[in-house]
C-alpha cells in the first residue's frame, strides 16, 4: 500500500472488477485519492447482491466491505436497463446470462433477447454508496440514456460499452477514449456528484 497517501485519501472501491477501478482511479485521482480495489485492501470475497434495486446492493456491497479494511469505501452498483424488457437485465446486469458470465456472454444474451426490436433505448444507472467510518452512508446517483446497437463495436471500457451507443453520439462506448467516455457516462456523472460533495466538506 502507498505509505505516503495519508489514510484519509485512501478510497477503497467494493469490487474485484479491475476495469472499474481504473475508471474510478482516472475520476478521483486529480482530487489527490488513490483508489483501491477491495482485494488490494487484503478483503476478497464477494458479498451476495440480494437487493432489488442498485441502492440497496451498493449498501450492501459497502457494508461488507467497510467491515474489513480501516479505509472509507465506496461502492458501486451499475447496470443496464432496457426499455422494452421494462428496465431488465437491471441489477443482474453482471449475471445476465449466468451467474459468473463474461461480458462478452451477457453482451451476445441482449442482442439475442432483442434480435430485430426496433425499440432499442437504454439506459445505465450507476448508484454509488459512499461509507466513512461511523458515519452515515451517502448516495450518489448517474444516469446515461441511449440506445442498443445491433452488433458490438469498438473494443474499449468493458460490460456492455460494446453495444451501448449514448445520446448525442454516433460512436459506442467500446468505440471511445476513456477521457471521451468518462464525462458522459453514467458513472462519470455520478462520481461528478461524489466529487463535488468531496470538495464541499
Amino acid at each position: 500500500m502507498d505509505q505516503e497517501i495519508p489514510i484519509t485519501q485512501i478510497i477503497v472501491l467494493a469490487t474485484r472488477n479491475t476495469g472499474k477501478a481504473r475508471e474510478f482511479q482516472d475520476l478521483l485521482g486529480p482530487l489527490g485519492y488513490k483508489v483501491l480495489t477491495a482485494v488490494q485492501a487484503g478483503y476478497d470475497k464477494e458479498p451476495k447482491e440480494t437487493g432489488k434495486t442498485f441502492r440497496e446492493n451498493a449498501l450492501i456491497k459497502a457494508q461488507s466491505v467497510a467491515a474489513h479494511v480501516p479505509h472509507s469505501v465506496l461502492a458501486d452498483d451499475s447496470g443496464l436497463e432496457v426499455e422494452v424488457l421494462n428496465g431488465a437485465p437491471g441489477v443482474y446486469s453482471a449475471r445476465y446470462a449466468r451467474l459468473g458470465a463474461k461480458d462478452s456472454n451477457n453482451r451476445h444474451k441482449l442482442l439475442s433477447v432483442l434480435g430485430d426490436q426496433t425499440n432499442r433505448r437504454a439506459r445505465f444507472v450507476c448508484v454509488l454508496c459512499f461509507l466513512e467510518p461511523g458515519k452515515e452512508p451517502q448516495y450518489f446517483e448517474g444516469l446515461c440514456p441511449g440506445e442498443i446497437t445491433k452488433e458490438e463495436r469498438g473494443t474499449g471500457g468493458f460490460g456492455y460499452d460494446p453495444i451501448f451507443i449514448p445520446d448525442g453520439e454516433t460512436r459506442t462506448f467500446g468505440e471511445m477514449k476513456p477521457e471521451e467516455k468518462n464525462p458522459m457516462s453514467h458513472r462519470g456523472k455520478a462520481v461528478e456528484l461524489f466529487a463535488k460533495w468531496l470538495k464541499e466538506k
